[in-house]
Order: structure tokens, then sequence, then C-alpha cells
């Protein structure tokens, strides 16, 4: 089977994780799958796998849970150490027509207890690190079974005791209904559900697909993404479809990250803006370990336009690009842009991109004041196609208000150029009177000052634009310097620096904008 067969096969029929890993080895069953940590489930095998082997150990995986009572139509929470088997074990479940439901390690136990109980007494998949977090919660009201995918837990099946379960035959989710929910950052409170079904995962890939067919060669694609986000599906079923050699990476921490780097040499990385920004100390590194890559991509947030230019820079390939793709877990792929070595620092960090090739969204942006949506007066950002999550799981009157026919409301105000062009400016919630773009101004100062990691402007206590800062390896802040970076935006309050550890971030390292703005006295859109 080619790639390019079972990409086909996978659109008429729908996006199944569970039979994604034999379906890649049945394109080329030697493709590498490389980790930079061991994995939990299976520590013996190693970090160097075979997507034939990989496809062995879900199989495997499958015929446990089903021995321990998982069967179709089940939902099951996975709620577990961050680790590279958190993604074989939703296959696994997927295999078995299980929903699967992935929540992010970085959540606590009292959202994780209210999640149980929206979804309605799950099987929990677990280790014993979060069964700990989870000591006060009521599991045995909120959860049907736990199982925990090695050692012994009190109360718990264990899967490392059915070892040599019989192998079990496949069973899939109807096409267009629920098979994987992920959740939304909860940088407002409580995370939204949402659902996935192997239709709406299938259309997902097709504009990833058309940028991998410009890559020829089979060189190494490193994945750094959180194992329970939905783009996770995509970059993991493109990656493998397309028989590229994969390194599934866990690690943040810089020197880690650049060994790993030199060591396989990636022609494309897939990470979070903010895992980036990061990693932009490496790019004065004399090794380069960036010099292999031909393409950075994220499709999380906007990245500045500085962490662009010097990523491109440190990179050796002919015609290297950063790919950036706007969208959402409720919608997908949005619009996309690539920006260029030569000129990604003079880039507008607000235009976000284009609309994408046939069979991709559709983009509107609706009047929020009855006039024509512009520069000055921006407009809600609308997405439209078959790619929309099916629902919020349990909260369908929340689903509803922001569903108008086939279009989907993002919650982003912003402008489309005359070129098409779309400008994200802000959330509506984080929008703070006298402020064109709280982004913009971010965007503009990181640029003009280097030395900050961070910087994040929230409402203070009477409403005024507060910028707080953070600082490389928290060194004081030159108030001379910072003055003539923000010379052009008078309205700002003086800075506020905190260390970076005290940032408070979502799951995919976004920056908690409420919890920061409450912290200054107000929260954002009261």
């Amino acid at each position: 089977m080619k790639g390019s067969t079972a990409y086909k096969s996978i659109q008429k029929r729908g996006l199944h994780i569970g039979l994604l890993p034999e379906t890649a080895a049945a394109v080329n069953p030697s493709t590498p799958i490389v980790l930079d940590h061991d994995l939990g489930v299976f520590p013996e095998a190693g970090r160097r796998l075979t997507v034939a082997r990989y496809a062995g150990y879900v199989d495997d995986l499958a015929a446990r849970l089903w021995a321990a009572g998982v069967r179709p139509g089940e939902p099951v929470v996975i709620y577990k150490t961050a680790n590279a088997d958190h993604w074989m074990l939703a296959a696994a479940v997927s295999r078995l027509g299980g929903i699967v439901v992935n929540l992010s390690p970085a959540l606590d136990a009292v959202t994780v207890g209210v999640l149980l109980k929206r979804v309605g007494r799950p099987t929990l998949l677990t280790d014993g690190v979060k069964l700990d977090v989870l000591a006060e919660v009521p599991l045995a009201d909120l959860a049907r079974r736990v199982i925990v995918p090695a050692g012994e837990a009190a109360g718990a099946v264990s899967l490392a005791g059915l070892a040599g379960a019989p192998r079990v035959a496949p069973r899939l989710r109807p096409v267009d209904e629920a098979a994987v929910i992920t959740h939304t950052s909860g940088t407002t409170g409580i995370p939204k559900l949402v659902v996935h079904t192997p239709r709406t995962q299938a259309l997902r890939l097709v504009p990833q697909w058309r940028l991998l067919s410009l890559m020829r060669k089979k060189e190494t694609v490193a994945i750094h993404v959180p194992f329970v986000h939905s783009r996770m599906v995509a970059a993991m079923s493109l990656a493998l479809l397309r028989e590229y050699p994969l390194l599934l990476m866990r690690e943040t921490d810089p020197a880690a990250v650049a060994e790993q780097f030199l060591a396989h040499r990636p022609v494309l990385i897939e990470a979070l803006p903010n895992a980036l920004m990061e990693w932009e100390g490496l790019t004065d590194d004399p090794r380069m370990p960036f010099a292999s890559v031909k393409v950075f991509s994220s499709t999380f947030d906007a990245i500045h336009p500085g962490t662009m230019s010097r990523l491109l820079k440190s990179s050796a390939r002919r015609g290297a690009l950063f790919f950036q793709i706007y969208g959402q877990s409720e919608v997908g792929p949005a619009v996309g842009r690539a920006y260029f070595r030569l000129s990604a620092h003079r880039a507008n960090g607000r235009c976000v991109g284009w609309a994408m090739p046939r069979g991709a969204a559709r983009i509107r942006v609706v009047s929020r004041d009855g006039g024509v949506p512009s520069e000055r007066s921006p407009g809600f950002i609308e997405v439209a196609w078959d790619g929309l999550a099916k629902t919020y799981f349990g909260e369908q009157d929340r689903y509803d208000t922001n569903r108008s026919g086939e279009w989907w409301r993002t919650g982003d105000v912003g402008f489309r150029t005359r070129f098409g062009c779309l400008h994200l400016l802000d959330r509506e919630v984080d929008m703070i009177p006298g402020v064109r773009s709280s982004l913009e101004i971010e965007d503009v100062v990181l640029g003009r000052l280097e030395g900050l990691t961070e910087l994040v402007v929230v409402p203070g206590a009477d409403s005024e634009p507060v910028p707080v800062v953070c600082t490389v390896d928290d060194k004081p802040l030159d108030l001379d310097r910072w003055r003539a970076a923000v010379a052009g935006f008078p309205q700002l309050a003086d800075p506020v620096q905190i260390p970076n550890a005290e940032l408070p971030r979502t799951a995919t390292l976004k920056v908690q904008r409420h919890a920061l703005a409450a912290r200054f006295g107000q929260s954002p859109g009261r």
C-alpha cells in the first residue's frame, strides 16, 4: 500500500486512530519511531521502534483493555503522566471502538473531577502518580473502573497483569459519532470537551497533506506537541502515512532538545510557539542544532516575528520556511502562511494567513458594530467547513451559542486586508479599552527589546493596559531600554516584572491572561 492510497482511503472512511498504526505499517513497516524518553507502559521497548512494532504494541494493549472490560462505545478518560505511551493507549482504546477522552496531565484534581462527572462514569486510565493527585476525588462515584497501564494500584486493574490476553478484532466508531474528545486550554475556567469524529479528523489532514507533499525526501520529522492535544492526531497521522522517520519528544530543556536535533537532524519541527521561544537561544549554539530544518511548523498561537527570524537564520537549508497555521481545537486548521529567512523579521505578526486550498476551511469576519469590518473596526472571526468539531460533550447549549448554521464564531477579533490576509488582533474577552491590539504591542516590543522571554498586556484595576514582563534568567528589566522600546505606546502603564516561573500557563503553554489579570485587580472582558 502507498501512503497516498492509504490517505485516500482515510478520507472516505474517516480517520480511526486505532487503525492508523497498522495502516502506516502496511505503507512501510520499517519506518523508524524514535523517542527522547522511555515508554511508561513498555519500558523494555527502548527508544527506537519501527511502525510495525508500534502497531503490535497497540494491538497488544487493545487486547488487554478488552480483558479489563472496556467495550465499544464506552468513554475512556486517559489522564496520566506525560509520555508517548498516552497516544499508544489512546489508539488501543480507539481500536476497540471506545471513545478516547484525552485529559492533560497539567489539569488539577478539581478540574479532572468535574470533567469525569461531565463524561458520566467513564473508565479512567491513569497511573500511580496521577492517582496520588486524585487522592481527594471520589473516583468510586465518578468512574466505572480504574485501570493503570503498569505496576499495581489499590482498587485498579493493571494492564501489566493482563499480558498475553487474546487479540481482538478492531471495532470502528461510526464516521459521524464521537471518536476522540480533547479539551480546550481552559484559560477562562473549566475546559470544554471538544468532540471529534472520524470524518472531522480525516478532513483536518487535507491542508497539511498538501504542505508535506512539497517534501520529497524521507527525512526525520520532530514532533513536540502535547500527546493529549487534537493536533497530535494530525501530526502523527501525516508523518506515518508519508513514511517520515519520526522523533517524538517530551523534554523541553534546551540542552536536551539540542542533543536530539543534533543526533537526528530533523527536516521538519512541529512544536508549540512557546517551546520554540524557549529554544530560541539555541540559534547561538555553534553546533547549529537547527541546521537541518527545512520547515518549522506551529499551529497553536501566532508566534512573534523575531523568534521566527532567528530560527530561520539558524537553518542551513535553502528555502527554509516557517509555516504558521491559525486554528482552534474546535475548527482545526483555518488559515495559514509561510515566512521566509530574509523577510520574517519584517512580517506583521498579526497577519496569520490566507484561506488554504480547496477542501479546507472558509473564513469570514462579521461586524461587531453594524459597520464593515476593518482595521479600525475589527469584527468577529468565523470559520465554516465540515472539519468543525461536532459538539462540546455535555454542553450542547454552549456549543450552539457559538454556531450559526455552518459558521463557527472563534471568539477572536480581527479583519481581512484587501489581499485577503486575516489579521488577528485579540481574543474578544481580552480586549482592553483604548488598545487596538494587545497582541500587536507584544509583537512589536518583543521584536525591539532583546532579553525578554515574555510580554503580556493585561487590564489593570482601572482598565489601564499593564505590561507584564519576564526576562532571560529573571534579570532586572532595563527601564531606560524599556521606555525607548514602548515610546509608540503611551497608553501603557509602567511595566510589572515577574519571575518566569510565576507566569500562569495552560497545558499548551499559553499564558492564562485571566489569571494574570486577576493578579492586578481585574479580569479581561469584565
